[in-house]
């Protein structure tokens, strides 16, 4: 069995028109990726690992799909897997988390809030070429490692401004979630949100019901977070 293979399918799912091939790969990848949130939620420091295998699996599934601007995305987020379990992993001298779980002091979270608003209207109106770029990026890449790919034929955007909250929002969510700040629960929840509408309206119905469970896990995540940080009182804190 070429377990790699996207062609290698596991079970075909009756949902939609014509129901929904998942690849061995596919399910491996989605369960490592529902893994990693929950256990995330759970403040557990292993989530990171099964973080290291989702984007992994998804970047080989990007690659025998032709979506090298995904795929190079998924090296941002191999990098803060990485960044993330060594700064979670991080001790005291008295052998204690260094980071605990907070919320972002005002003047910071209003920073984001703003950097996110100009980076998504700026992905809104240039996505194409951006993404046209990192394809192109990603293509010299894997043919200067020898891999035989040529540049795919890139269609415009069908959802430029949602796509765009998509990509910010994750790119944000992810950092704040290796620094443990709360908010990084209320974006996942929204780009989670986002996910379900687009997947619904494409009629791609087997990741729309993954997103539906990855919504519940953010919610959780959320609250088991705030009440945290609420009982350390960690508004003041910084860092």
């Amino acid at each position: 069995m070429d377990f790699f293979s996207t062609h290698t399918i596991l079970v075909h799912i009756p949902l939609g028109a014509g129901g929904y091939d998942l690849s061995w790969i596919e399910a491996v990848g989605t369960l490592a990726g529902l893994l990693c949130i929950w256990l995330a939620s759970l403040e557990k420091n292993i989530n990171y690992l099964f973080g290291l295998i989702n984007v992994s699996l998804f970047a080989i599934i990007f690659f025998q799909i032709q979506l090298y601007a995904s795929l190079l995305l998924q090296l941002f987020f191999f990098l803060a897997n990485i960044y993330g379990w060594l700064a979670w992993r991080r001790q005291t001298v008295d052998q204690q988390a260094a980071l605990s779980i907070r919320w972002l002091p005002r003047g910071k979270a209003l920073a984001w809030g703003a950097a996110c608003v100009l980076a998504i209207a700026l992905m809104t109106r240039y996505i194409d070429p951006v993404f046209a770029l990192l394809t192109r990026l990603s293509v010299s890449a894997l043919q200067t490692l020898g891999l035989a790919v040529t540049m795919p034929e890139l269609q415009p955007d069908a959802f430029p401004f949602w796509d765009a909250c998509m990509m910010v929002l994750s790119m944000v969510a992810m950092i704040l979630m290796t620094r443990k700040y709360v908010e990084n629960w209320p974006l996942w929840t929204l780009v989670n949100v986002i996910s379900v509408m687009i997947f619904v309206r494409q009629g791609v119905w087997a990741m729309a019901l993954e997103y539906v469970l990855l919504t519940l896990i953010a919610v959780n995540g959320s609250l088991r977070w705030m009440k945290s940080a609420r009982a350390s009182g960690s508004r003041a804190l910084s860092g």
